[in-house]
């Protein structure tokens, strides 16, 4: 325990008791003078197995591999889910997906689950975050996500650019310069700042030199790049003055098929090609140099991690464990911890496939699927001899540990009906492979090879509502509004129960005139998602066209109900209204509106029909020469 008391008396949090764990630190309210700033950065797409320090030999990774030998690196990192929100969720809560229920993109994180953010921030740190891809926007794609944060660095509302660059994803050095530039703002600490490096998630696009250098193997040449960003940011802090006493992590979110087991990119699987990550932990001072712990460790380690080292109490709901007890043992010896790790993936759900679980403990991999899978993890560590027996006394084992983890957690809360057999996702990959070259086609407005990607995938499986949602979806960004609804009619027949299908077919068809149509199918996906306030607007455009103005008066007041102050709604209601005649109750918003947004011209054309609607001949007559003269310009 020496070198503990001078670790924590050197960044100022000392307690005199000879043994310590999560719950005893955290006693004071506001961080000493000398507390830590904490610098987390997550690589996407990042696997252990292409990192230099790691024993890769085709790949450059000068920073990573500085700081591994400046700190601590973790051999057995692994993480619990292959998907990027999921993942990035339970880093920053400290919870598996099971627990903190963000399994797909755009659900919102729970306000019951505290982020490192929140619990940082309640203590004195300031905090800020700077992401490299739109998937992680708080506003879209991971609600949630910038809880506790003072600074979110999200994507452009309602961006112009078509390109990829700006508008779905950042290049780490633009990344990197975002959190310098903040960090010049806040200087005075301590801090917690998060920086999010997308770049080696596909498509592989690294910028020269790094495009020609790995031409051969681009995945590679972006890891290089993205590790060019951390050697600019780490030369950063240490010309700022704040490396030396700082917390530095350096992690995976999950790692990359390339074609291992059949899968391309990542999402469906819980192999190791996915789950095994970098782990690397710089601590205070100049303890520790060159460490390596050879034990398996989690995602979930790395928040109790953090929170021990600042003196923050951690929440009793945590699923992982400080790591500081394997870097005191420091012999990675398999009997100093027992920490298995649980995996997970819905992903497939998305496909109408089975979702997956996993168990992995030290030697033996256990994965949960309609053909489950057994694995020697010593023998066989590329899981290629699937051992699984049903009654074999290793999978009986395994399976029992399982249900003890399971037992855990809430109930699920996506998951296929009652009895229904989903296909296992080892079955579909050659689908899933094309889906996904179909959207990165789509994503870079190159729509005949994603067609072309899609109808291959429908050969392979005529049944996929996927691939017709995504033909549909070309079609509509095409204009071709009624192959549009085609396509997206029969992705509905085939997925029913999804509400985003029923609000494409309803788009298509509104926009294809088709009013009855529309409305059977925005009122199908309201059923399924209430909530839904695009839904709802649009909804109430269509009951305009059918002339049932008491319908869309409805539909605008609900989504009203959501958003007081939405544009759109409050013009649709107020034309709802001149469409019954109700002069007087469209009168009033309508007067407010065009005090606070005097050069809206459709608000002002609203409001001169309501003034003749009145009987103020003089009042519409100015009021639409006003609309008239904000129409010219």
């Amino acid at each position: 325990m020496r070198w503990l008391v001078i670790f924590f008396w050197i960044i100022g949090i000392f307690v005199g008791i000879t043994r310590l764990g999560p719950a005893a630190w955290g006693q004071t309210s506001a961080p000493r003078k000398s507390s830590p700033d904490v610098f987390l950065i997550t690589i996407d797409t990042l696997r252990a197995d292409h990192v230099g320090c790691y024993g890769y030999k085709q790949v450059e990774t000068p920073a990573l591999d500085a700081l591994a030998a400046d700190g601590i690196r973790f051999t057995e990192a692994f993480t619990h889910s292959p998907i990027t929100n999921t993942s990035h969720i339970t880093i920053l809560t400290g919870l598996l997906p099971s627990v903190h229920g963000v399994t797909d993109f755009g659900v919102p994180l729970s306000p019951k689950h505290a982020t490192a953010a929140e619990l940082l921030k309640k203590h004195g740190y300031q905090t800020a975050a700077f992401i490299g891809a739109v998937i992680l926007d708080s506003n879209t794609l991971a609600p949630g996500l910038d809880r506790g944060f003072d600074f979110y660095d999200n994507f452009p509302v309602d961006s112009k650019n078509k390109e990829r660059w700006g508008r779905l994803e950042r290049r780490g050095g633009e990344v990197v310069e975002h959190a310098e530039t903040w960090f010049e703002k806040h200087r005075a600490g301590p801090h917690f700042v998060w920086v999010h490096l997308y770049d080696p998630h596909d498509p592989y696009e690294p910028p020269p030199p790094f495009s020609e250098k790995y031409k051969d193997h681009l995945y590679d040449g972006e890891i290089a790049y993205a590790d060019s960003a951390v050697a600019d940011w780490i030369a950063f802090l240490k010309k700022a003055g704040v490396y030396d006493n700082a917390i530095i992590i350096v992690t995976g979110d999950h790692g990359e098929g390339l074609g291992e087991h059949g899968e391309e990119t990542h999402g469906l699987f819980l192999y190791d090609s996915t789950l095994h990550i970098p782990l690397i932990l710089k601590t205070p001072g100049a303890a520790h140099h060159g460490a390596v712990i050879d034990t398996q460790v989690r995602t979930t380690d790395i928040l109790p991690t953090i929170l021990l080292a600042t003196g923050v109490a951690a929440p009793a709901e945590l699923n992982g464990e400080s790591l500081f007890p394997l870097i005191e043992a420091n012999t990675g010896a398999q009997s100093q911890s027992n920490r298995a790790l649980f995996g997970e993936t819905d992903y497939p759900l998305r496909w109408g496939w089975a979702p997956l679980r996993a168990l992995r403990t030290e030697n033996t991999k256990l994965i949960e699927a309609p053909r489950p899978e057994l694995y020697d993890l010593q023998a066989d560590p590329k899981e290629l001899k699937n051992l699984y027996a049903p009654d074999s006394s290793k999978a009986q084992s395994m399976k029992a540990q399982m249900a003890k983890w399971k037992a855990k957690f809430p109930p699920p809360t996506n998951s296929s009906k009652p009895g229904e057999a989903l296909p296992d996702p080892k079955d579909k990959i050659d689908v899933q492979n094309l889906l996904h070259r179909a959207m990165l086609a789509g994503d870079d407005n190159r729509s005949s090879e994603a067609r072309q990607f899609l109808e291959k995938a429908l050969q392979i499986d005529p049944s996929s509502p996927t691939a017709f949602r995504q033909l549909g979806e070309l079609e509509l960004a095409a204009g071709d509004f009624s192959n549009a609804a085609v396509h997206l009619k029969r992705a509905c027949e085939l997925r029913p129960e999804d509400s985003s299908d029923a609000f494409e077919l309803g788009e298509a068809m509104e926009k294809s005139g088709d009013w009855p149509g529309a409305r059977d199918a925005l009122e199908s996906s309201l059923k399924l998602a209430p909530s839904q306030m695009s839904a709802r607007l649009l909804l109430g455009h269509v009951y305009l066209q059918l002339k049932d103005a008491k319908n869309a008066e409805d539909q605008f007041e609900a989504a009203l109900l959501v958003d007081p102050n939405n544009s759109e709604g409050r013009l649709g209601l107020a034309e709802a209204q001149i469409q019954q005649s109700d002069f007087a109750a469209a009168l009033t918003d309508l007067e407010a509106f065009t005090k606070t947004d005097p050069r809206n011209a459709a608000a002002l054309r609203l409001l001169a029909r309501v003034y003749r609607g009145l009987g103020r001949g003089q009042d519409a007559k100015r009021t639409e020469q006003q609309a008239g003269a904000l129409e010219k310009r």
